[in-house]
């Protein structure tokens, strides 16, 4: 079976992944996009996400906090804010940041002229990094 050779890195950890792999699923701005060997090239801002890499007969996710993708057709690379690996990603941090960002957003929504002070736009980016570290976890967030 064809594969295209996957590399993440960050600035902070440097590369975090690099495999030759049979297929990546992520979500870009536009939507969801599923790479596969000998892709056209792309260039695309990446979201929050939980990305779904398919090697030999199985799969792994990786927390992606957003960033950019290249794709030419022998080589993805990701250079993203931060990426984990689901053994790296506390589950416990993970929901308090999810609660803690869910409960800005409701105050916020309640009455936006009171709460001036809250950051909606900081606050939903925090929801969508929390949700996608647990959807890594395989932890439901309701």
């Amino acid at each position: 079976m064809a594969t295209i050779l996957l590399e993440v890195a960050t600035p902070d950890k440097g590369e975090v992944y690099a495999k030759d792999i049979n297929m990546l699923i992520t979500r870009s701005i536009d939507g969801e996009l599923g790479i596969l060997p000998k892709h056209a090239n792309l260039l695309t801002e990446l979201i929050p996400n939980a990305m779904r890499i398919k090697e030999g007969g199985g799969e792994t996710q990786l927390f992606i906090s957003g960033g950019f993708m290249e794709v030419t057709p022998e080589k993805i690379t990701i250079l993203a804010d931060a990426a984990e690996a689901p053994d790296d990603i506390d589950v416990e941090r993970a929901k308090n940041a999810y609660k803690r960002a869910e409960e800005r957003i409701t105050t916020y929504k309640s009455a936006p002229k009171n709460h001036e002070e809250i950051d909606i736009d900081r606050a939903e980016a925090a929801l969508a990094r929390a949700k996608a570290r647990l959807l890594v976890k395989g932890v439901p967030t309701g």
